[in-house]
């Protein structure tokens, strides 16, 4: 069993990885070398391409349908396709929802499962969408099915700023934690103003940082499968925190903070934000017809995930408790230490998975005259600076709760419920019924309520929290 699913995480995660956030954009331009053309589906999987393309379009960059489905390897059963889903969705986000429920109220919990529901629906509608035209393979793909060029663009700027700031959110949580595993050290370098955590956090980063530069992203695709191990790790030290009775589970939970929902849906949201990679396990399935009871049963397990360690984390250290579970914990437990290294580990295992299709990107945009050699050392060069701003910024602006609700207000609520319902309508509105349409229209009209309100309000939050640092 463990075979069958470690070859679905990997293939999942060497077509372009995620989640809570990853992208699966789609790779266009072709490569000529040595009489060997690449095709993207190739370039994605490490391969030289053998495909036979027909028409000078194919030069440009188009995969016919032939060799897309010569690639593609669509054997994922149904449970494979539910582990995967899971997998992509739980991760950074499930560290806020204690938090998020201390400060929105036990009502909130009612927030909290119906955007998974929704969210849920928005992959089913994705789901829709590819089933309309089965050229799409990806998120952006389906952009620009709906609406053209522009559909294709703007559904690619939400990606990248999804994946760029949950990048900056991993790295707060790096720093966060790193400073907690090494409380008391001192560590200083008499050219950097920098404290023992932001030093630690240099550290880790720049251990990091020779990932980026791997071209075979077969060599990184195990790091996927150690995210989701992480993930899990973490729910189980707390739910042992919980039924050890090392903290009693004794904290009075306020019913609703009605002037908090706006910042806490943003951290909801983003826990559930895994849609730009669906596409990709709706091709990989055996199946697609499944792929909405897939959503159904992945969003219901991971609902329910979410909701218990939610309410444990809540109970245990009512209002003293942090924006990231693992803070919270005693720290002379040895299920803390577990925590703490598994939420450490996590980001350095994302940083080479979130940046593979930006990789692969500019990669295509290079010219196909040069080398090898220099295109890794530009790819590898690029990432590298972009990663250091990422660790720049994340020490500059380090208040997790706030840049991850920012993050999941501005971005991820475009990604998982707006998009996908404004993509559908587009795409069948010769066929939508009027109860749909109806429900669409509010789905995408609640979406940009929460989106704005959560964004207005989480940018005030990190705005008053910089002013009083300086």
């Amino acid at each position: 069993m463990w075979g069958k699913n470690w070859r679905s995480i990997r293939m999942l995660s060497d077509c372009l990885p995620s989640k809570n956030q990853v992208t699966s954009e789609s790779v266009h331009g072709a490569n000529l070398a040595a009489k060997w053309m690449s095709c993207d589906v190739c370039i994605e999987e490490n391969k030289v391409c053998g495909c036979q393309h027909s028409s000078t379009e194919d030069f440009k960059g188009t995969v016919n349908d032939t060799d897309v489905e010569r690639h593609q390897e669509s054997n994922s059963s149904f449970a494979h396709a539910v582990i995967n889903m899971i997998g992509m969705l739980i991760g950074l986000g499930q560290l806020s929802t204690p938090y998020a429920l201390e400060n929105g109220g036990w009502a909130s919990a009612f927030l909290l499962i119906g955007l998974g529901i929704t969210c849920a629906y928005g992959s089913h509608l994705l789901g829709k969408c590819l089933d309309k035209n089965p050229k799409s393979r990806n998120y952006t793909d389906i952009g620009q099915h709906a609406f053209g060029t522009k559909g294709r663009v703007i559904a690619a700027i939400f990606i990248y700023m999804e994946i760029f700031m949950a990048l900056v959110s991993y790295t707060i949580s790096l720093h966060d934690n790193l400073s907690t595993v090494f409380l008391g050290m001192h560590l200083k370098v008499p050219s950097l103003n920098l404290s023992t955590s932001q030093l630690l956090t240099v550290m880790a980063v720049l251990v990091a940082l020779p990932s980026l530069w791997l071209r075979d992203l077969s060599s990184i695709s195990f790091l996927s499968s150690g995210g989701i191990f992480m993930s899990l790790l973490i729910f189980a030290t707390v739910a042992c925190t919980a039924i050890s009775g090392a903290v009693k589970a004794n904290q009075p939970i306020p019913v609703l903070k009605l002037d908090n929902i706006p910042a806490i849906s943003g951290l909801y949201i983003f826990s559930y934000a895994g849609h730009i990679v669906f596409p990709d396990l709706y091709k990989a399935m055996k199946d697609p017809s499944k792929f909405t009871k897939v959503s159904i049963v992945s969003f219901t397990l991971v609902t329910m995930l979410y909701t218990t360690l939610a309410f444990m984390g809540a109970k245990l250290f009512g209002p003293d408790v942090n924006s990231q579970i693992t803070l919270s914990m005693p720290r002379h437990l040895i299920v803390t230490k577990i925590a703490l290294w598994a939420t450490v580990l996590t980001p350095m295992t994302k940083y080479a998975l979130e940046f593979a299709p930006f990789a692969i990107q500019l990669e295509h945009k290079l010219p196909q005259s040069m080398s090898s050699r220099m295109k890794m050392i530009i790819r590898g060069s690029v990432g590298s600076i972009l990663l250091l701003c990422i660790l720049a910024l994340a020490l500059s602006v380090p208040y997790f709760e706030y840049v991850l609700s920012l993050t999941g207000s501005l971005v991820s609520v475009s990604i998982c419920i707006i998009l996908p319902s404004t993509f559908y309508l587009k795409i069948y509105w010769a066929q939508v019924t009027k109860p749909l349409l109806i429900l669409n229209v509010i789905l995408i009209a609640l979406g940009a309520l929460l989106g704005v309100c959560g964004t207005i309000s989480s940018s005030k939050s990190l705005l008053k929290s910089i002013g009083r640092a300086h």
